[in-house]
């Protein structure tokens, strides 16, 4: 006969509402008998999966790195659109940052989730700990083995920017990007590489420059162009004459340093960004960017945590890709004859 859960309270010499408070790692216990509880359930091979709760409560956790929406909005149209979902579907949604100095367990217990949408890069230490609670766990704009995730098509995107500066006429075509660590990151330089191949043309590596980390965003991705720049001076050789950078504040910072440097965009070095933010459309020139529907990526995340919560053996599925398209502005040399791919 299969180990049921008042067995477990039995061994524990606890109530059944503690084992359950226990295995979802619910606030309201002291740590000794949380241990305790969980200790009986592993000695009787009792599977916690079989506390499937009704999801209610959703926490949307955003790293330390990203909550700092007036530098980069991207995530906060990612949260409105997770938002809007839950209100559709009368769940009630918290918003929790952390970092690895952060105690996530604590912090967990105060918000008692009943699923947890995760946005943007996070510690490997910190997804083991989620994968450790027992519960649906959804990942947004990241991607990791055993989990369901919600991405962007970062490598059609990646495309598409390349596929429209060989169309014209660019070939030294530098890529600015960020941490490797980031999924999306990732997977925007290797759809610049991959580009190179598939056109035929000779990938210089000295064109692709990687910020430098715990400095501002836009302070790293300026500091990335005046390194390209000057790298072309040093060896006597010519400059970009385009950049992709892995986001619009990246490209936008970049632009202004060329502007700076007498340099005229776009007859002299065109620019692509990625994400399509407000500023992108405001800035001068407007800037080409790749865009996506950020609020579906939120609501998308959403969806697959009912989905889970509802089937849990479907839990390990492949990701969802959110479609990108390119929208040419004047940053490219943007023609009156050029419509939106």
């Amino acid at each position: 006969m299969a180990t049921t859960i008042r067995d477990v309270a039995r061994a524990a010499s606890v109530s059944i509402g503690t084992v359950s408070r226990a295995l979802k790692n619910q606030p309201g216990l002291s740590e000794a008998t949380r241990e305790r509880v969980v200790e009986a359930a592993r000695e009787l091979g009792y599977d916690a999966a079989q506390l499937r709760t009704r999801i209610r409560r959703v926490t949307f956790l955003l790293h330390r790195q990203h909550n700092n929406f007036a530098v980069s909005p991207f995530f906060s149209h990612v949260l409105h659109g997770f938002e809007e979902a839950c209100r559709e579907r009368r769940l009630v949604p918290s918003v929790l940052t952390a970092g690895p100095t952060h105690d996530l367990a604590q912090q967990m217990r105060l918000h008692a989730p009943d699923a947890v949408a995760v946005a943007g890069f996070i510690e490997p230490e910190l997804l083991a700990h989620l994968r450790s609670m027992n519960r649906p766990v959804v990942l947004i704009d990241l991607r990791a083995p055993g989990f369901r995730s919600v991405n962007v098509d970062n490598t059609r995107g990646a495309a598409l920017a390349m596929q429209h500066l060989f169309a014209l006429g660019r070939k030294r075509i530098a890529f600015i990007g960020g941490s490797l660590a980031h999924y999306s990151i990732s997977q925007r330089a290797m759809g610049y590489r991959l580009a190179y191949f598939e056109a035929g043309l000779l990938f210089n590596p000295t064109l692709e420059v990687t910020t430098q980390p715990a400095i501002d965003a836009d302070l790293a991705a300026a500091d990335a162009m005046e390194r390209l720049i000057a790298q072309a001076r040093a060896q006597s050789a010519p400059l970009p004459d385009a950049v992709f950078a892995y986001n619009d504040a990246a490209a936008l910072a970049a632009m202004r340093v060329c502007l700076a440097h007498g340099l005229r965009v776009p007859e002299d070095i065109a620019f692509v960004g990625f994400d399509d933010i407000p500023a992108a459309a405001q800035s001068t020139p407007p800037l080409t960017t790749v865009t996506v529907d950020k609020e579906a990526l939120g609501r998308r995340g959403v969806e697959l945590l009912l989905e889970t919560a509802q089937n849990q053996d479907n839990a390990n599925t492949t990701d969802t890709l959110v479609p990108v398209r390119l929208i040419p502005r004047a940053s490219s040399a943007i023609t009156r004859t050029q419509t939106p791919v």
